[in-house]
C-alpha cells in the first residue's frame, strides 16, 4: 500500500466513498456526543470487518438505529433485535447488534457521570487535548496506544462490548481525538478543511 496517494493518506486508495470519509471526516475534531455515538457504533461494527463494508452500510446503520440516537437505542428490546436481524442494510449480527444497544445504555451512564462522553474520552487524552502525531509512513501508524489501551479497558469494566484497544485506537482517529494524518497529506496541510 502506498503511503500516500492522490496526496491523501494511503489507506484509503482510489476509493471515492473513502476519499470523501477522509477529506472531511477523519481525523477532525467531533465535539458533539450524538457523532461521538455514531462513530462508537460504527466502529464497534467493524470487528472483524473492514471500515470500507461498515462504511458502506453507514446510512444502513443510521435507519437501522434511529438516526444515532443513544436514548432511542437505549430502549430498544428483543423485538428489535429480531427486527434488525432481518435488516439488509447493517451486519447481521446477534451479538454486534445486541452490544450496540448494551453499548448505547453505557454510553449514556458514561456521558451523565462525565457531563459528556468527549469529555470522558479526554480524560484519556495528555492534557485533556487530541494528539497530533507526525508519521512519514503508514507502517509507523500503530493500531493501538497507552490511551486506546487504558479506554478500552475502562470501557471493559464498564461493560461495553466490541471495543478492544484497536477498534478503540481507529475510534480515536475517526473523532480526532488522535490526528494521524501523514506529512504531506493534503488534510494535515490544510487543503481538505
Amino acid at each position: 500500500m502506498e503511503d500516500l496517494i492522490d496526496g491523501r493518506c494511503g489507506w484509503c486508495g482510489t476509493d471515492p466513498l473513502y476519499a470523501k470519509y477522509h477529506d472531511e471526516e477523519w481525523g477532525r475534531p467531533v465535539a458533539d456526543d450524538g457523532t461521538l455515538f455514531e462513530f462508537l457504533v460504527l466502529e464497534s461494527a467493524q470487528a472483524g470487518l473492514s471500515w470500507i463494508t461498515v462504511l458502506r452500510k453507514r446510512e444502513g446503520y443510521r435507519r437501522a438505529f434511529c438516526g444515532f440516537d443513544a436514548a432511542r437505542v437505549a430502549r430498544m428490546t428483543d423485538g428489535d433485535v429480531e427486527r434488525l436481524m432481518q435488516c439488509e442494510g447493517i451486519v447481521r449480527n446477534r451479538l454486534k447488534i445486541r452490544a450496540t444497544i448494551a453499548n448505547a445504555r453505557l454510553f449514556l451512564e458514561v456521558a451523565a457521570q462525565y457531563g459528556s462522553f468527549r469529555d470522558y474520552v479526554l480524560s484519556f487524552m495528555p492534557d485533556r487535548r487530541p494528539i497530533r502525531n507526525s508519521f512519514r509512513s503508514l507502517s509507523e501508524i500503530p493500531a493501538s496506544s497507552p490511551q486506546s489501551d487504558a479506554m478500552s479497558r475502562d470501557m471493559k469494566r464498564r461493560g461495553f462490548k466490541f471495543f478492544g484497544t484497536t477498534i478503540c485506537y481507529a475510534f480515536l482517529q475517526a473523532a480526532g481525538f488522535v490526528d494521524d494524518h501523514l506529512e504531506g497529506c493534503r488534510c494535515r496541510t490544510g487543503s481538505c478543511r
